[in-house]
Order: C-alpha cells, then sequence, then structure tokens
C-alpha cells in the first residue's frame, strides 16, 4: 500500500458522451461564443471536426461546453494554474518570537523583519515567550506587545487582542493595504 499523496486536489471534467445537458452554451476553442445549441448538434459538430466537448462550467444555465482537444485543454488548464502560482506573493503566516526582555538591538531587528514581511504581504504572528518566574511578570509581554503595535501601525493591524496561551503571548498583524489617494491628499 502506497502513502503517496498529492497536495493538489484533482478537477474532474465531463466531456462528450457524459454531458447530460440537453441544451448546451458552446465554446470554439479559442473562447468564442458559438451560441445556444442542443446537446445532439454540439455532439455531431464535435464528431465532424475531431474535437471534444468537454464542460466547462456545469453550474450555470445552460452549462457551458467548450470545444476542444482534451489534451490540449488540460494543457492549457495547468499553464493557468501554474502561472496563478507564480502571480502570488506573499500571503503566508510568518512567526516573530520574541522574550519579554528582548535587547534594543534584538528588538529593532525583529522590528524591521516584521515590517518586511508585512510590505510583502504577509501575516506577523508576534510570539512573546516566557520562561520559568517571567510568568509572574506578564505586563511586561504585554508592554512588549504595545510597544510593537506603535512600531508596525503604518505596516500592520492587530487582528484583535493578544491571547496567553500556555507560556507565550500571542497576536496576529495583518498587512496594510496601501491607497493611491494618499498622494493626492498631500499635493494639495
Amino acid at each position: 500500500m502506497s502513502s503517496f499523496k498529492t497536495n493538489s486536489p484533482r478537477k474532474f471534467y465531463k466531456i462528450n458522451h457524459y454531458i447530460n445537458a440537453p441544451t448546451i452554451r458552446l465554446l470554439s476553442d479559442d473562447g468564442k461564443q458559438i451560441g445556444i445549441v442542443s446537446i445532439d448538434e454540439a455532439r455531431q459538430q464535435a464528431q465532424e471536426t475531431g474535437l471534444d466537448l468537454v464542460e466547462i462550467n456545469g453550474n450555470a444555465i445552460p452549462p457551458v461546453v467548450k470545444l476542444i482537444s482534451f489534451s490540449k485543454f488540460k494543457y492549457q488548464e495547468s499553464k493557468k494554474l501554474k502561472s496563478e502560482k507564480k502571480g502570488i506573493k506573499g500571503g503566508d503566516l510568518k512567526e516573530i518570537q520574541m522574550s519579554p526582555f528582548i535587547g534594543p538591538g534584538d528588538y529593532e531587528t525583529m522590528i524591521k523583519r516584521s515590517q518586511k514581511f508585512l510590505t510583502a504581504g504577509n501575516k506577523i504572528k508576534l510570539s512573546v515567550k516566557f520562561q520559568g518566574r517571567q510568568m509572574n511578570h506578564q505586563e511586561f509581554g504585554h508592554n512588549l506587545i504595545a510597544k510593537v503595535k506603535t512600531d508596525l501601525q503604518e505596516f500592520g493591524s492587530p487582528e484583535g487582542e493578544a491571547k496567553l496561551i500556555g507560556k507565550r503571548l500571542m497576536l496576529t498583524f495583518t498587512p496594510v493595504k496601501k491607497n493611491g489617494g494618499t498622494k493626492n491628499e498631500e499635493t494639495k
């Protein structure tokens, strides 16, 4: 028995005789609309041209079907998926760990790293880790969180309030969207 798993879910398409709608919206292989035709008429066109009928959107009324070679269609879909993955930048959750008694140099490094992550579009999970007797003085962790909030306010906004989970005080920051309208206000 194999334990091989793929991370991407496979998408199944109805093709040719598996399409059971009485009427369909038919598209040519270059994406131009041919029109709304009966399924028998579409099957006849597919047989004459030597192409396949591939259901693209079965939820639409009538369902959208493309007249294309199935292997070419699968190739186009894989290319589209790769280009979408390539265009995604950021969106990950990055964790920044600090101690409640962090030194000023280390603090500045962590703030610069956090700013870099937030400007790239990533979320930040700030984790203040208490060790030993530091748990008796949780106010130092809350003070550190408040300082980080003020230092990162132009790059990210906190999601809710800091929560103590075990020996860690955690808070998540989401990146702030930059508006193009701020430049116009400054020039006025």
